[in-house]
């Protein structure tokens, strides 16, 4: 099964192909450059949901047709993680993939754009490979909410909380990767690791090394998880 991991920046990227022992192919891509690793191609898809669906969705399209469609996408890389159930250097994988930012402000407070009538805010991962990618790794597995401006103050976390109790991490792109990812019939699961804390900027408190450290560790052990897992088995 050919493997699409989506991140955001090329350093995350990087710390996932520091996982593998074999060296990666470049292959270009309009706007974009996949690193390929034997069945596993590496994308960089950029910051933001609208950036991230559009860089997936080009890969997704260009494998289609190619005539080798992928059989999964992880959207991968680190994020801020809600203390005190998801701590820095801990690992989130998303059991729900929900934009916490689409939708109206209102006095009476924050409608989601279903609420609106219209498209959707979440997408659930299968819940087979997220309880696999929890055991492989040790990860938790909880909502992980996609923001198009990251939390900065406690006031924005504490809201953030109240509407999503179950949100573990926040992170920039996993709802544009998942949309892309919906929209070719493929499956979606999102791995993290948790960098900071969900709240006031303090950039003296964020340790990007030990994340990227254990994003590396966790994809060293998710080759067999992965590369064995079968999309038509029944749920249980």
């Amino acid at each position: 099964m050919r493997i699409l991991v989506a991140t955001a920046v090329p350093p995350e990227r990087d710390a996932v192909a520091r996982a593998f022992a074999d060296p990666a192919d470049e292959v270009p891509l309009p706007g974009a450059t996949l690193h390929r690793i034997r069945g596993w191609d590496l994308l960089a898809a950029g910051v933001g949901p609208a950036r991230a669906a559009a860089c997936t969705a080009g890969a997704l399209t260009a494998a289609a047709l190619s005539g080798s469609p992928y059989g999964l996408v992880v959207c991968a890389g680190i994020a801020g993680g809600f203390a005190p159930e998801a701590p820095v250097g801990s690992l989130v994988v998303a059991d729900d993939i929900t934009v916490a930012d689409l939708g109206a402000d209102t006095a009476d407070g924050f409608v989601p754009v279903t609420a609106l009538g219209f498209g959707t805010v979440s997408h659930r991962p299968p819940n087979a490979l997220v309880r696999d990618v929890a055991a492989a790794t040790g990860a938790r597995a909880g909502a992980v909410l996609t923001v198009s401006t990251v939390t900065g103050t406690a006031e924005r976390a504490a809201e953030l909380r109240a509407r999503h109790p179950l949100a573990l991490a926040e992170a920039m792109e996993g709802f544009g990767v998942a949309e892309a990812a919906a929209a070719h019939g493929v499956p979606v699961v999102e791995l993290r690791a948790v960098s900071n804390p969900v709240g006031p900027r303090d950039r003296a408190a964020w340790r990007i090394g030990e994340a990227f450290a254990a994003l590396t560790e966790a994809f060293g052990k998710l080759p067999p998880v992965l590369e064995s897992w079968n999309p038509h088995e029944p749920p249980h």
